[in-house]
């Protein structure tokens, strides 16, 4: 059954947004936009029956044009930093905005998640659906090679796992790092710090202090960031190890357990890589992925945004688990490579297996 979608507010250009629900029969609901083709809201039923909100949102298209916290958005061409805001390839050089002071932040300005999206398709089915959405990136897009042509589809099935998958085409050889930006809170509202996370990650990424990756892999062993066996985020976040002093609580980019070789053209094969618990509405949300990293942020700097229903949101009442190639891996050929190109289509997704206890 064809979705129809609601009014949903004005674009940035004038044009209209339009919001797309779907469900399954246990009585989640996932929403999305085809403005950034942004996630909306996901509605989580607890074992009790009461539906919860498990993501931070907006009441309308505004706050996703407007909003500086990447609510809900997805993320490209490339997620995270760039050093030096530039990068080499294939013996040419390409120059990106420095809009996080010398480096360039999620590819922006422009970024992809206040723009207009296609909508390809959206249907409820027997127990489920799926939102598809489309965006034409022309060559030159913020300063990356290649003309992109990115689908991102959202599927919801009936056992409560919200698959998104990102299948990107491009013209000429270019970077392409895509994430989903979502903000969970598994109890709906209040801070997240007493949420529990497991990661199955023995090292992650260091970086220095503009959060730009040395190369270096650090262990976690011994260390507040091993959430191998998990750990409360205020564990985390109360830590004074240097590096989330210096983020204000956990931006770290996590060295997710290595994939196996992907099939069908997936960068790699999936594989259960993190879990979130609530610590008051028993919702539990379960990450598999076939990237290799997962970057993980507690909100540092949500102080201020106003949100939906008019609420405000403060630090850390949420936390984005960002599912991504490495951060700056264009300048570390020992990361793994996110270089797509005519013979190499991006192809990846990543799932957000929801559950209650």
């Amino acid at each position: 059954m064809q979705v129809e979608g609601t009014a949903f507010g004005q674009l940035a250009d004038g044009g209209e947004a339009k919001l797309f629900t779907i469900s399954n029969k246990a009585g989640m609901e996932a929403s999305f936009t085809n403005v950034g083709a942004c996630t909306a809201s996901i509605k989580v039923p607890t074992a009790a029956g009461e539906l919860v909100d498990v993501v931070l949102g907006y009441d309308d298209a505004s706050g996703y044009v407007a909003g500086k916290q990447l609510i809900g958005a997805i993320v490209g061409r490339v997620v995270n930093r760039i050093a030096g805001a530039s990068f080499d390839l294939d013996g040419a050089s390409y120059e990106l905005s420095k809009n996080d002071g010398e480096n360039c932040n999620h590819s922006g300005p422009n970024y992809w998640f206040t723009r207009e999206w296609e909508v390809v398709r959206a249907e409820q089915l027997e127990d489920g659906g799926v939102v598809e959405f489309r965006l034409l990136s022309p060559d030159g897009d913020q300063g990356f090679p290649g003309e992109v042509d990115m689908h991102v589809t959202y599927e919801l099935d009936g056992a409560g796992a919200l698959s998104v998958t990102y299948d990107g085409t491009a013209s000429a050889r270019t970077p392409i790092s895509m994430t989903n930006h979502s903000y969970f809170n598994l109890n709906g509202s209040g801070t997240v710090l007493n949420h529990r996370l497991t990661i199955e990650a023995d090292s992650y990424t260091e970086t220095d202090e503009h959060l730009i990756p040395t190369g270096r892999a650090i262990p976690v062993d011994g260390t507040v960031l091993d959430l191998q066996d998990g750990k409360e985020l205020a564990e985390c976040v109360g830590s004074k190890a240097r590096s989330i002093v210096n983020a204000k609580g956990l931006d770290h980019n996590f060295v997710l357990v290595e994939a196996e070789e992907g099939k069908d053209g997936f960068v790699g094969a999936q594989r259960h890589v993190a879990r979130l618990e609530a610590d008051q509405t028993g919702v539990v949300l379960d990450i598999s992925t076939d990237l290799p990293g997962m970057q993980v942020y507690t909100g540092n700097y949500l102080e201020g945004e106003a949100g939906r229903g008019g609420r405000v949101y403060h630090d850390y009442d949420a936390v984005a688990l960002e599912t991504n190639f490495f951060a700056d891996a264009i300048h570390h050929p020992n990361f793994a490579q996110p270089v797509f190109g005519p013979d190499r289509p991006f192809r990846s997704r990543s799932v957000y297996a929801f559950s209650a206890r």
